[in-house]
């Protein structure tokens, strides 16, 4: 009987939920136009990917971008296993921690994305003006994207509250896993775009700084779901699986950067504006919540400056 309850209560949860996310269309419909062209594009380039998967077998580009999301998964499992012991740290760490991984998430984007991506342009179009062009327009989409997830995704912010349609349906657990989805998916995105041409150069300095920079946003968020009252091991496995997006997002970026040869460098930007949009609208604003501005911008210089000499080094 309390079973039979509980699936109506989720059946009536969820239709509330489109409801809600169908008057929120109306008052944002610009958003909403682009989420669903965005999604329908999204669906076709995973289709795209298991194609040329199953067409071609497994090439090169597309082991190093998997290996690359799974590295990334990785990452995010393994900083959220200290939650087993830990139930907090010092504000002041956590934040410096959040500064470390935006300061090589914007150096990432910078050196390994941004970069290449402008070399990849001016070759293409003969002209470097063009070439950034199309790397502005990429960056641009890919700000968009990201600015249309986080106005129709329920999620919640530990220190400012709950934002999208009908979060006041969803229980903090959920609400902190859409979050968490938000920044790992463009990760993956970008992996697999910097892999999308074989090319250790770019892709492997990239996909070190994200696993990297995965450690402790695994770890923050593990801590934060303790704090809302999930027990230890279910936030270490809510957190660890959330890194999943990793890989799948490596699929998509592969299927991004494979069809015309224009679509490299506008994939670079993609994933570039998606990271800095995730660094600047996400990780540095919740980094600066709490009055410890110093040492998270001390956090991010050491992650930017870790990320220029690895790219230096590797690429």
């Amino acid at each position: 009987m309390e079973q039979g309850q509980a699936k109506q209560q989720d059946k009536n949860r969820a239709g509330s939920w489109w409801l809600a996310c169908m008057r929120y269309s109306g008052k944002h419909w610009f958003y909403a136009a682009f989420l669903l062209l965005s999604l329908l594009t999204i669906l076709v380039l995973f289709i795209q990917s298991l194609f040329h998967v199953v067409s071609d077998g497994v090439g090169l580009a597309m082991q190093y971008a998997v290996a690359g999301g799974l590295a990334g998964f990785a990452g995010t499992a393994l900083g959220a296993v200290p939650a087993l012991v830990l139930k907090r740290l010092p504000a002041y760490v956590e934040d410096t921690m959040l500064g470390f991984a935006a300061g090589m998430m914007m150096s990432a984007s910078a050196f390994s994305l941004i970069l290449p991506g402008l070399d990849a342009g001016a070759s293409m179009t003969g002209h470097k003006v063009y070439g950034a062009g199309i790397v502005v327009l990429g960056m641009a989409l890919g700000v968009v994207l990201m600015l249309s997830l986080d106005k129709f995704t329920p999620h919640e912010h530990e220190t400012i509250g709950s934002f999208g349609p009908g979060n006041d349906r969803f229980n903090k657990v959920w609400l902190f896993v859409f979050a968490i989805s938000l920044h790992n998916l463009p990760e993956g995105m970008a992996i697999g775009v910097g892999f999308s041409h074989a090319d250790l150069a770019i892709g492997l300095p990239l996909t070190i700084a994200i696993v990297l920079q995965d450690i402790p946003e695994g770890l923050a968020v593990a801590l934060a779901l303790r704090s809302a009252g999930v027990s230890r091991l279910k936030a270490v496995l809510i957190a660890g699986a959330s890194g999943l997006f990793e890989p799948l997002g490596s699929l998509l970026g592969i299927g991004l950067s494979s069809g015309l040869a224009l679509s490299y460098p506008i994939g670079l930007g993609f994933a570039a504006g998606a990271m800095l949009f995730v660094v600047s609208h996400e990780v540095i604003p919740e980094t600066h919540r709490n009055g410890h501005q110093t040492p998270a911008t001390v956090g991010l210089m050491a992650g930017f400056a870790l990320m220029m000499v690895l790219d230096t080094t590797l690429g």
